[in-house]
């Protein structure tokens, strides 16, 4: 018997509250939870206090940009379980990929892209 995968927690870090709503109504439509956050540093600051299996990080936000927050994360992850980091931009860097890449991000992901790739993201298991 196969068994129900398990609804993912899912953290949206996208400053366009249109673009935050299209992706919060797509992973909720996949059957998972969806807490957006405008800026990087809202996120940081709420992970102390949320359990998340996911994160969809922006990286041209207000204030830290989402590879400075990507970095952020990777510091806490000496002292927490590391979080799976999809990065989640219009910008189509070779540059930016490799660095987030390199900073721990699971993927690249072109915002053109991501509902097709989204169902794929939501179905991979959780880290160990």
């Amino acid at each position: 018997m196969e068994e129900t995968p398990k609804a993912l927690r899912v953290a949206l870090v996208e400053d366009d509250p249109r673009i935050q709503q299209l992706i919060c109504a797509e992973i909720t439509d996949e059957g998972h939870d969806c807490i957006s956050f405008g800026s990087a540093e809202d996120f940081l600051d709420a992970i102390g206090r949320n359990a998340f299996d996911l994160v969809l990080l922006d990286l041209m936000l207000p204030g830290m940009n989402g590879l400075t927050c990507l970095q952020q994360l990777q510091l806490r992850a000496e002292t927490r379980p590391a979080l799976r980091v999809v990065i989640v931009t219009a910008l189509n860097d070779d540059d930016k990929r490799r660095e987030a890449l390199s900073y721990g991000a699971e993927a690249y992901v072109l915002k053109p892209d991501l509902f097709e790739q989204l169902p794929q993201l939501l179905q991979t298991p959780p880290l160990a």
